[in-house]
């Protein structure tokens, strides 16, 4: 059985591989975070050059909208790969994905909501 850190880390590790491998580019910065059945997963520095670019040069509100509908489409392309992902490292069953990206700080946030909170192992304090 895991500690919540370590499962945290792997989720965090296992992230970073994906957005490299499905997006292009992996971020500059990840966390995970387990509260309770809820998985917070926050990236920073996620935009690629090109995206940045669109987002630069087409009129705000379009530019914003265009890739937040692309990012929308490859997450939920991807979705049934992050699932299992998921599930394997919690040993929790995901129940809903849900997504959100800001244009203007290049960050990216992914909710998982879980079947039911993990069970840890607890952490020694020394």
């Amino acid at each position: 059985m895991k500690t919540q850190g370590e499962i945290e880390s792997e989720i965090s590790e296992c992230m970073g591989q994906f957005e490299q491998e499905y997006m292009g580019r992996g971020p500059k910065d990840i966390h995970a975070h387990v509260l309770g059945d809820l998985l917070m997963i926050r990236l920073r520095g996620v935009l690629t050059a090109a995206e940045q670019q669109l987002v630069k040069t087409l009129p705000a509100d379009k530019g914003r909208d265009l890739l937040k509908q692309v990012r929308t489409h490859l997450i939920e392309t991807a979705r049934p790969v992050m699932e299992a992902m998921i599930q394997e490292i919690t040993g929790v069953k995901v129940l809903s994905l849900h997504h959100d990206i800001s244009t203007a700080t290049g960050e990216e946030v992914i909710l998982f909501t879980l079947a039911e909170a993990p069970t840890f192992r607890e952490t020694r304090k020394i």
